[in-house]
C-alpha cells in the first residue's frame, strides 16, 4: 500500500487544482502540441473575487454560508460503514437519492463507454501525441501547492515513463481536460450544469490525498481499480483541514493509515473504504472528504456539478 503515513503534514497553500484550477487548463485555444502556462497564485483581492463568483454560480449568498449548510445537513445523516450500490438510475432517481446527502456507487453506466475498451497500448496508439502534464516528486506533501513539481510531455512519453517503475511515487497525470477523449465517454445528465470532464491516469501507487470539494461530483472508473476513503463533511473538525480555495479544503491525515500520534483527533473521524472497479461510477456529495489510491494502472474521469449541492435542496444557506 502506498501511503503518506511517513510524510510530514501535507502543505496546503492558498491555491489548488479543483474545478477552476486544473493541472492543465482547457487545451482548446492552445497551439497543437503545447501546454498552457500554469495558473498564477491569486492575491487576496483576486481570491475574494473568485469566492464571489463561486457563490454566484451556486446561487448562495457566500461560499462560507454554503459550507456551513452542508456541514449542518451532514450532522443529521446516519453514519455509514459501507457505500451502497444502485443499478443505472435515471436522472430523477439519481437526484432523489443524491438529495439524501450520502455517497453511492452506480453500476451499468461507465462500462458501456467506448473509452473502457482502450488499454494502455491503444491509448498510446490513438492519443500518443496529446500533451499532458504529470505530477512528479512528492506530490502528496505538496498536493495543493501552485508551485508543485510538474513535467510536461506527450501521453506516449508518459506511458513509456511509468512502464519503467522507479523508486518513490510514480508520476501522476491528473485533473486534465483531454478533449480528444471526451467523445468516448457518455456522461448521464444527472446534473443540470456540469463542468468539463477531468481525466486521471497513472499506475498503481498514485495517490490523491484527503480533501473535499464543495461541489457534487460523479467519478467514473474506466480502467483499473482504486481504493477511495471517505469521511462526512462535519468530521472536518477531526481532520486538521485547511482551505486551499473556496471550494476545496485539504487534510494532512492519511485516511488509509492515520498517524494518531500526529493527528489524535482523527480517531474520531468516520473513515469509510470503498473499492471502485472498472465500470463503477461513484457519487461523492459536496463536502465529503475523499482520498484516492490507485491499486493498479488506472484511468478515471470525473465531473463536478455547477449548482447548489443536491443535499441542500429546500435549504437556504445563510
Amino acid at each position: 500500500m502506498t501511503s503518506n503515513q511517513n510524510h510530514p503534514a501535507a502543505a496546503l497553500p492558498d491555491q489548488a487544482d479543483q474545478a477552476g484550477q486544473p493541472d492543465q487548463p482547457d487545451q482548446s485555444a492552445q497551439p497543437a502540441g503545447r501546454l498552457p502556462r500554469r495558473p498564477a497564485v491569486l492575491d487576496d483581492e483576486a481570491r475574494q473575487a473568485r469566492a464571489r463568483r463561486d457563490a454566484a454560480v451556486r446561487g448562495v449568498p457566500s461560499m462560507a454560508a454554503m459550507r456551513d449548510a452542508i456541514r449542518d445537513a451532514a450532522r443529521t445523516l446516519p453514519l455509514i460503514d459501507t457505500v451502497p450500490r444502485v443499478r443505472r438510475p435515471d436522472a430523477a432517481a439519481f437526484r432523489a437519492r443524491a438529495a439524501q446527502g450520502l455517497p453511492f456507487l452506480i453500476e451499468g453506466v461507465v462500462g458501456r463507454w467506448p473509452l473502457c475498451a482502450l488499454d494502455p497500448d491503444a491509448l498510446r496508439a490513438q492519443f500518443g501525441e496529446v500533451p499532458v502534464r504529470a505530477r512528479v516528486g512528492d506530490y502528496i506533501n505538496n498536493a495543493f501547492a501552485p508551485d508543485r513539481a510538474m513535467q510536461d510531455m506527450t501521453l506516449r512519453a508518459y506511458l513509456d515513463l511509468v512502464a519503467a517503475p522507479a523508486p518513490g511515487l510514480p508520476p501522476y497525470v491528473g485533473n486534465l481536460e483531454l478533449r480528444a477523449m471526451n467523445h468516448l465517454c457518455h456522461w448521464p445528465a444527472y446534473f443540470d450544469r456540469m463542468g468539463p470532464p477531468r481525466f486521471w491516469l497513472g499506475p498503481a501507487g498514485t495517490v490523491t490525498p484527503l480533501h473535499c470539494d464543495y461541489d457534487d461530483n460523479i467519478f467514473a472508473q474506466i480502467r483499473g481499480t482504486k481504493r477511495i476513503m471517505l469521511a462526512p463533511p462535519h468530521h472536518d473538525a477531526y481532520l486538521y483541514v485547511r482551505e486551499a480555495n473556496p471550494v476545496l479544503f485539504g487534510s494532512p491525515v492519511d485516511a488509509e493509515a492515520p498517524d494518531f500520534a500526529r493527528h489524535p483527533l482523527a480517531r474520531q473521524a468516520a473513515l469509510i473504504e470503498v473499492i471502485v472497479q472498472p465500470g463503477d461510477m461513484l457519487y461523492v456529495p459536496a463536502g465529503w472528504y475523499h482520498q484516492v489510491h490507485a491499486l493498479s494502472f488506472s484511468l478515471s474521469a470525473n465531473r463536478w456539478a455547477r449548482a447548489l449541492p443536491l443535499a441542500l435542496r429546500g435549504v437556504t444557506p445563510g
